[in-house]
């Protein structure tokens, strides 16, 4: 364990025995015992206090970020004890919870959950298999988006759930339609978050790839790409969620199961604690995905950890 500062004593009885200098590692140390001199070896059950403060930072950290969180639930529990909003309408949260624990249970959940995340990767992927190569595109080759970009801009600010009904004209209330919903709805976020990621790569990295005579391609690949990626994974994550939110709603004008279904059906049949628990399974699936994918941009975006700090 190395330690910063002035070497520090070890007193073993009155007897010093040995320091541990700072900058390094500490060697294996000799300590005067009753029975003669004993060699100990570094390290060999001392006290870390660096693995101590990380995990006692890592716990205020989990604090910190749980709290309000906490705070929400323990609201939601009290309100409806207390009479302060009607309980037939807004369960406690321990009814919800119970709720939820059966459906899962009994298996209920998951025929719903299975449904929606069916539909909803199969958007997403048509999503990142399109927009993706064609974000490359436009944020590449300057004449392309000035083509493209006016009729992009428009499609962008129409309201995807406002089309939903000509996605019903056109595919009817099959599978289909809810796919198409989903990929239109998650294609944009990363759709600008690729083009503005290859428009703001580092001039710099470009003029030094040409001066060593690189070719087009592989300044693209190895150049442009890379950099790009972690705006391009900001756009996956958005779409993401996106893409659950989107479906949850297509769900609730055209399905016969999905958790939007589970919700609405819920609903008119005054089955509130079901109602709120599918709302739950919702924010929690939200979250599982959105985590996921942070840890998967960490991974891929390593380097960016590594890079020396500037002074």
């Amino acid at each position: 364990m190395a330690y910063e500062g002035a070497a520090l004593p070890i007193d073993t009885g009155g007897s010093a025995a040995s320091a541990i200098q700072p900058g390094g590692a500490a060697e294996a140390a000799t300590v005067n015992t009753p029975s003669g001199r004993a060699s100990v070896a570094a390290g060999a059950g001392t006290f870390k206090p660096a693995a101590a403060w990380r995990r006692w930072f890592s716990l205020k950290k989990l604090y910190r970020r749980s709290i309000a969180v906490l705070l929400f639930f323990a609201l939601w529990e009290i309100a409806p004890r207390l009479g302060l909003v009607d309980q037939v309408f807004c369960p406690p949260f321990s009814a919800v919870a119970a709720e939820l624990g059966r459906m899962v249970g009994s298996g209920f959940l998951f025929k719903h959950l299975l449904a929606s995340l069916q539909r909803s990767l199969i958007g997403f992927g048509l999503g990142l298999a399109i927009a993706i190569p064609l974000g490359l595109l436009i944020g590449w080759f300057k004449t392309f988006e000035s083509y493209v970009d006016p009729l992009l801009q428009t499609f962008r600010q129409t309201s995807t759930i406002a089309l939903f009904p000509v996605f019903i004209v056109f595919f009817g209330i099959s599978e289909v339609s809810k796919i198409a919903i989903v990929y239109w709805g998650v294609q944009w976020a990363i759709l600008l978050n690729t083009i503005n990621g290859v428009k703001n790569v580092d001039p710099l990295l470009i003029k030094a790839a040409r001066s060593m005579g690189i070719s087009q391609l592989s300044m693209f690949r190895k150049v442009v790409l890379p950099a790009a990626v972690p705006q391009i994974l900001t756009g996956v994550r958005l779409s993401a969620t996106t893409s659950i939110l989107i479906l949850t709603a297509a769900e609730m004008m055209g399905a016969s199961k999905g958790l939007g279904f589970l919700l609405y059906d819920s609903q008119v049949k005054y089955l509130y604690p079901r109602m709120y628990a599918s709302i739950v399974t919702m924010s929690i699936l939200g979250l599982a995905v959105n985590y996921t994918l942070v840890a998967v941009e960490k991974r891929l975006t390593r380097w960016k950890d590594e890079l020396p700090a500037g002074k």
